[in-house]
């Protein structure tokens, strides 16, 4: 076999980039998730859900992420989705991690996660689903 037979029979670059896009959607909705069912749910169980009442900020914030989390999983309406999701997790930023003092500095107040998914899903509302969505099949 020669070598552009080889080479034909594997993926193209721009194939295994939408397959990665693909899971990069999947991957950031499910750890969305996992914080929306902590909250609603109180699976896996963080004390400070404990007794959180629907109609509160964290309440509402759940609610967002638990719809729009499912939504971006499965690839539907994405592009919304994502884009809502992004300013819930920056606005999650800014009024539970930034406040502790540490504004420019997320490692310190443990925002990390909230800024990396809020710009996670701020590409995902620009750049589409990806592959291995419904958005794709309609």
């Amino acid at each position: 076999m020669s070598t552009t037979q080889v080479r034909s029979a594997s993926p193209s670059v721009p194939a295994l980039a939408s397959y990665a896009h693909a899971l990069l959607r999947i991957v950031a909705s499910y750890l969305l998730l996992t914080h929306a069912s902590a909250k609603l749910f109180h699976v896996p169980h963080i004390a400070m859900f404990d007794g959180l009442p629907l109609f509160s900020l964290l309440g509402a914030a759940g609610v967002i992420e638990l719809v729009g989390g499912v939504l971006v999983l499965i690839g539907f309406f994405t592009r919304a989705a994502a884009f809502v999701l992004s300013g819930e997790l920056a606005f999650a930023y800014f009024i539970g991690h930034a406040p502790s003092g540490h504004f420019l500095l997320p490692l310190l107040n443990q925002g990390e996660p909230a800024v990396l998914l809020s710009f996670i899903f701020l590409f995902i509302a620009a750049a589409g689903p990806g592959t291995w969505s419904i958005d794709n099949r309609r």
